[in-house]
């Protein structure tokens, strides 16, 4: 009998493998970090074989430690969107690295589509600014500059897709994408629900390579039988932000939740009717299902948000673990005045700054790594209040609270931070990895395994609530020390090479 859902987090620097039971409760996990290589200055690469690695070694742990492969009724997928890999359709290797969605090197080629006038129909049709986050550059890119690889996706023998679709073909054979990730990838037509054959020929992208698009909620294909000893229905894709999402149950209207993890991203559900932002934002798909209009959302990316603390860590080496960055917060009792602006890779919403660089101002003498690694947490904090005042400004309507999770939302000093800052209250899920829970509910939801979305909504414990307790005086005061702070990081590499 089927008594457990899986879902498979691919991210940026880890993968995560979970297992739930029929109360949403995790039974079993499995994680690997993956390496990230940055070849040259703005340049983020991922090896795809690596991935495929080591999301079989999760989850053969994981599924294991749950009884085997004979207790799923689904597996699910979420991943890191936009970022792309090419493979040979006949021997399944990649041709190329995976391009990293914090990859910059096509800030230039967007700049020549902005000033040929593309910025408008392409964001009016894609939901999407042009900035080199998204994958068409990067497709563009790769199929321009690896060695006679143009040509080939023409004649079928090359495909190109996000990294849900690399997994998908190495699990099932498959080459297919849901919604969520292909509208991430600006050559998606969000309201037509396809690819667009005008956003194609604009990037240099065949039609052929691409991967057919499939429901978020949907079975995807089986498991093959050797890589478990069982073949498993793949059910369920959603990229990761729209994951984190569907794993808060924000289903209705009107609710946001931001994931802390590698970046920031905050999405507010908009209904099945996509609002333009006119304040940075994204208009995105927040999941589909058969027979259903799709369900839109609002999105505020911030490029760096805990990878701030990991680059203290391994950069710096000011932390021994990321754990620690509370105790050393909380050790002095404010930042003294200095502020960390981490744009290590560009400014994302609702700047969108890709020659913006990281700035940290306001040292002195007495200034001590304690006040870093405040200054750096307090900074993801203030790139979260930026994109819920332009997210309030595009919905016209305030945020009552903010849900929030991700490995960074463990900081009880940050989600109270967060909550001063916001003046609203701040709601941490007893289950963090809502990614991985949002991946599991969309696969039981598409086997049946799960009734429907009330029967989910209804499995989540009651979070953790954190209240503002900060004057008004000293939220304004340190906002204002943030916002002249950014400016001054922008626009720092432009003109550079």
């Amino acid at each position: 009998m089927s008594e457990h859902v899986g879902a498979i987090d691919l991210g940026t620097t880890g993968v995560r493998c979970v297992v739930f039971d029929r109360g949403a409760r995790p039974v079993a996990s499995a994680y690997r970090e993956l390496p990230l290589s940055f070849p040259r200055p703005g340049w983020v690469e991922q090896d795809p074989q690596a991935m495929v690695s080591a999301t079989l070694a999760v989850m053969g742990e994981a599924v294991g430690r749950a009884g085997g492969g004979d207790t799923l009724a689904a597996m699910g997928i979420t991943n890191q969107r936009e970022t792309v890999v090419v493979w040979d359709r006949a021997t399944g290797r990649p041709l190329h690295r995976a391009i990293v969605w914090q990859d910059r090197r096509t800030a230039a080629r967007c700049a020549e589509l902005r000033a040929a006038g593309a910025e408008r129909w392409v964001r009016e049709r894609t939901g999407l600014p042009l900035d080199p986050y998204f994958s068409a550059t990067k497709l563009s890119w790769l199929l321009d500059h690896v060695p006679g690889l143009r040509g080939k996706p023409e004649r079928g023998t090359v495909l190109c897709g996000t990294v849900d679709s690399w997994l998908l073909w190495n699990l099932c054979g498959v080459h297919a994408t849901d919604d969520t990730n292909a509208s991430r990838t600006q050559l998606y037509d969000i309201r037509g629900g396809r690819w667009d054959p005008e956003l194609l020929d604009l990037f240099g992208v065949p039609a052929g390579c691409l991967p057919e698009v499939r429901p978020s909620l949907f079975r995807y294909g089986e498991a093959r039988r050797d890589l478990f000893g069982e073949a498993f229905p793949v059910a369920g894709i959603l990229g990761d932000q729209q994951a984190a999402l569907f794993g808060q149950a924000v289903f209705e209207p009107g609710g946001g939740k931001v994931t802390w993890g590698t970046g920031a991203f905050l999405l507010q559900n908009v209904g099945t009717n996509p609002v333009r932002s006119r304040h940075g934002l994204l208009t995105t798909v927040a999941y589909t299902r058969e027979g259903s209009d799709p369900c839109y959302a609002l999105e505020g990316s911030v490029f760096v948000a805990g990878a701030a603390i990991q680059w203290l860590r391994d950069g710096l080496g000011i932390l021994d673990d990321a754990a620690g960055s509370e105790i050393l917060a909380t050790s002095v009792r404010s930042n003294e005045g200095v502020y960390f602006v981490p744009a290590l890779t560009g400014l994302g919403a609702p700047h969108w700054d890709p020659y913006a660089r990281g700035a940290i101002l306001g040292l002195t003498r007495g200034t001590t790594r304690a006040h870093l690694v405040r200054a750096a947490l307090e900074a993801i904090a203030y790139q979260t209040h930026d994109v819920v005042r332009a997210m309030e400004a595009d919905a016209g309507v305030s945020l009552p609270e903010l849900r929030v999770d991700g490995g960074a939302a463990r900081n009880d000093f940050l989600c109270q931070f967060q909550a001063d800052i916001l003046e609203i209250p701040v709601l941490r899920p007893a289950v963090l990895e809502t990614t991985s829970l949002g991946a599991a509910f969309a696969a039981g939801l598409a086997v049946g395994f799960w009734s429907d979305l009330a029967a989910v909504r209804d499995l989540l414990p009651e979070p953790t609530r954190f209240v503002p307790t900060m004057s008004s005086a000293e939220r304004e005061g340190r906002l204002d020390g943030w916002r002249r702070a950014v400016d001054r990081s922008r626009g720092w590499a432009e003109g550079t090479r």
